[in-house]
């Protein structure tokens, strides 16, 4: 089910990536990742919400009814219905790839204006995009923290739940549905009206390096945050969530951009079809590796050396942390220019 909901991201990148002119990508890539952000955040909430319906909403739910026997069915049918519904509305969706009818020396001619030469563009068909270093490095780089993201989202539902003697927060299904709705719709506020500007300004990568380091003092920072009670640990690790959800989905958005700028735009399909492979792997082992992480780090409270969930927030920083150094020079590549970019 994983592998099946990865494929809709890197087709809709793909084809925002047609849809926009260059100086435009960024915000409708944005959108985009701020779409694909805000349902790993709101999912889990709608879960949270609408599981075990007979012990949360009784008046309508009565006891030793189906969703009594079925305690999860309900979440799963609702969200059923939502990915059934968008599978319809895409069937209207126009194609981006455009066939015209026009003679092959037309067509020549228009593929000659648009890419300087018609050489170049016979030389631009036959690249392999697997001699493509910026491609690959970018890819690399974004499995990583795709490994980190989908990790993060799975450890921090368990350990918010999780007992206060095991660390964690003692929150309520009810309680990490609310943490996480505000989230998302701080992200959406975050990623349609901010992140283009400041993209502009500091460019993708350089922001995403700036948001990567940031947000490793503010993961190892959770499990302090756990020390709280009441209102101030509502509000402080709200907080926390917002900030880190909108670091990682400034960094998943600027390599976005970086893998559609270094190939040509007939080529974008192929290479996010590579990206998707690469991430579905490595996200496929992400949310046991963090399970079973933080299960190891909550029976080891009286270690000495980072004792209890400080193990688990110190694991996922890890990984953000090499992350972070794949994508510096020399690993992380930079496009080479094209005549088509020159005269551009």
């Amino acid at each position: 089910m994983r592998i099946i909901v990865i494929l809709i991201p890197f087709s809709k990148q793909a084809y925002a990536s047609e849809l926009f002119r260059e100086e435009h990508q960024a915000r409708g890539l944005s959108t985009v990742s701020a779409a694909w952000g805000v349902g790993l955040i709101v999912g889990p909430a709608i879960g949270g919400y609408l599981a075990q319906p007979v012990e949360k909403y009784p008046q309508i739910f009565p006891k030793d009814s189906f969703w009594d026997k079925f305690p999860y069915f309900l979440p799963c049918f609702i969200i059923s219905v939502l990915a059934f519904t968008v599978v319809i509305a895409c069937i209207w969706i126009p194609e981006t790839l455009h066939n015209h009818n026009g003679s092959e020396e037309s067509k020549g001619d228009a593929e000659a204006l648009e890419n300087g030469s018609s050489k170049e563009r016979t030389v631009q068909k036959n690249e392999n995009l697997f001699m493509n270093w910026p491609l690959m490095s970018s890819i690399i780089a974004y499995s990583v923290f795709s490994l980190h993201d989908i990790a993060y989202h799975e450890v921090f539902s368990l350990w918010a739940t999780s007992p206060l003697r095991l660390g964690g927060l003692n929150f309520t299904t009810d309680d990490v549905g609310d943490v996480l709705i505000i989230s998302g719709v701080a992200l959406c506020i975050y990623q349609f009206f901010i992140y283009p500007s400041v993209e502009k300004a500091c460019g993708p990568i350089g922001f995403a390096r700036i948001t990567a380091i940031f947000s490793m003092p503010l993961l190892q920072s959770y499990p302090f945050i756990a020390m709280l009670s009441g209102i101030t640990l509502y509000i402080v690790i709200s907080i926390a969530s917002i900030l880190k959800n909108i670091m990682s989905e400034t960094i998943q958005t600027g390599l976005f951009l970086i893998q559609n700028r270094v190939v040509e735009q007939h080529q974008r399909g192929a290479a996010n079809g590579i990206a998707m492979t690469s991430m579905s792997l490595f996200k496929a082992i992400g949310p046991a590796a963090g399970g079973t992480i933080l299960t190891w780090s909550q029976k080891r409270m009286d270690a000495s050396f980072l004792p209890g969930t400080q193990m688990v927030f110190f694991f996922l920083n890890l990984v953000e942390g090499l992350g972070i150094l794949l994508m510096f020079k020399p690993f992380l590549g930079e496009k080479k220019k094209t005549n088509s970019d020159e005269l551009q």
